[in-house]
């Protein structure tokens, strides 16, 4: 049997690592206004992985939650020395975790399938046509 292979996410000061193993379940942008605010960039490129996938996680972490629009709770986990959000825990991907793609510093990482929350996309944003496309995101 294949050993899936593992990647390491980690913050700019590279305190906080997260080791994942696998593809991730779930890749996506995610144009919401707290995805703009959280990564101080026109979208959020977010990758799940099932918790089983996540192997191994090192260094300190400080949280932040906050209720989103559909009443869900989302705590982000972030790095106290640097501020880098590494890691996130939406209620709508419940048993999953969220690491921001760009944690990996990886041009090869599988590219995302979905953009959602596009109703609130900057106009001059263009994601693939073949994604799947999602005016907002589905509540849980």
């Amino acid at each position: 049997m294949k050993t899936p292979i593992q990647r390491e996410a980690r913050c700019l000061c590279g305190q906080l690592r997260v080791t994942v193993a696998g593809d991730p379940a779930v890749s996506l942008v995610c144009n919401c206004k707290n995805c703009q605010r959280r990564s101080g960039t026109p979208f959020g490129a977010i990758t799940y992985f099932s918790d089983p996938q996540v192997v191994d996680i090192s260094g300190t972490s400080h949280t932040y939650q906050f209720e989103v629009s559909n009443g869900n709770q989302n705590t982000l986990y972030f790095c106290p020395s640097c501020g880098a959000t590494v890691m996130m825990k939406p209620q709508i991907f419940a048993g999953m975790t969220g690491i921001g793609m760009g944690c990996f510093s990886d041009p090869e990482f599988p590219e995302p399938t979905m953009s959602v929350w596009n109703r609130s996309k900057y106009r001059w944003v263009q994601h693939p046509d073949h994604w799947h496309h999602m005016a907002q995101q589905s509540p849980s």
